[in-house]
């Protein structure tokens, strides 16, 4: 089986690739902008014939589009979260209207839900953020093509490689800093008040691998997450207790805390475990645990180098 991942150089796409990869029978293809991808794909600026015509050579199965932003200002990220997907969907109706597509959104197109409320596919979708709203439009484009394609809403990833952009990577960077000081001194975090639905990055990319390996259709749309909220003052303290950190970790929420616009995020995956045969396997603590002892810990550091 022939799979073209698109992103595969960011967070949740290097774990795809490295899970897809490892599977019997598949032949994986990169894209993006990379030096050492077998296709120059940029869906912020290709053109659709332009793309059609390198997915036509390319001639996957299957395409997953872990290609994303999460910051860089509103023009960017409409740019690759909502173009892109846009494009995407066109060429390969054009060029592969046959190929799979496996798209990830994200848990921030719903926006606020009611605290206790596992929220489902079908609950409104009101984003708050200009994150949100792009990545919105970019599911959208996919559940309107023709394609054989789906999209997993992807609550909030955690594992090793978290980019600097989320709390989980800012704090393991910041408490790895810390920790190679004596004394520890003071860290200091936002609001930790809100609620997460934390889910382990190996868990995410083994929903894609069963997503393209299940023969017929399957549904547009599925959730994957933890089903379970929890504060992220549990995943910051957890973070803390892996580092062996003894300083202080101060809280300064701010007015415009971005906690404070989603107060609670809780997916329901009942969908995803009946149609996929998936549920997590990894706890928020393993999750934290092997992000610090990837990207944290002293000897992650020293080979990092």
């Amino acid at each position: 089986m022939r799979i073209l991942i698109l992103g595969s150089t960011g967070y949740l796409g290097g774990h795809v690739a490295g899970r897809l990869r490892a599977l019997p029978g598949v032949r994986l293809l990169r894209g993006g902008r990379a030096p050492g991808d077998d296709q120059r794909i940029d869906l912020a600026t290709c053109t659709l014939d332009g793309l059609a015509e390198r997915l036509a050579k390319a001639a996957p199965d299957a395409v997953v589009n872990c290609a994303g932003a999460v910051g860089g200002g509103t023009p960017h990220l409409a740019e690759v979260n909502a173009r892109g997907p846009a494009v995407l969907c066109a060429a390969l109706a054009a060029a592969l209207p046959t190929a799979r597509l496996v798209h990830l959104g994200s848990a921030a197109e719903y926006g606020p839900a009611g605290v206790d409320e596992r929220t489902p596919e079908d609950a409104p979708a009101r984003p708050v953020t200009p994150y949100g709203a792009t990545k919105l439009a970019g599911t959208l484009a996919v559940l309107e093509s023709p394609l054989d394609a789906l999209v997993l809403r992807v609550t909030s990833p955690v594992g090793p490689g978290a980019p600097p952009a989320g709390l989980p990577g800012r704090l393991t960077a910041e408490l790895s800093r810390a920790v190679a000081r004596t004394p520890h001194g003071t860290v200091k975090v936002g609001d930790l008040s809100a609620h997460r639905d934390f889910v382990d990055v190996r868990d995410v990319a083994r929903a894609v691998a069963l997503a393209l390996a299940l023969p017929g259709r399957l549904p547009r749309l599925l959730n994957v997450g933890s089903g379970r909220a929890a504060p992220v003052r549990d995943l910051a303290h957890g973070l803390v207790r892996a580092a062996g950190f003894t300083g202080e970790l101060l809280e300064t929420p701010g007015p415009a805390d971005r906690g404070t616009a989603v107060p609670w995020q809780c997916a329901d995956i009942t969908a995803a475990e009946w149609e996929l045969g998936w549920r997590p396997r990894f706890s928020l603590r393993e999750a934290v645990t092997s992000l610090w002892a990837s990207d944290g810990a002293p000897a992650a550091r020293v080979g990092s180098r």
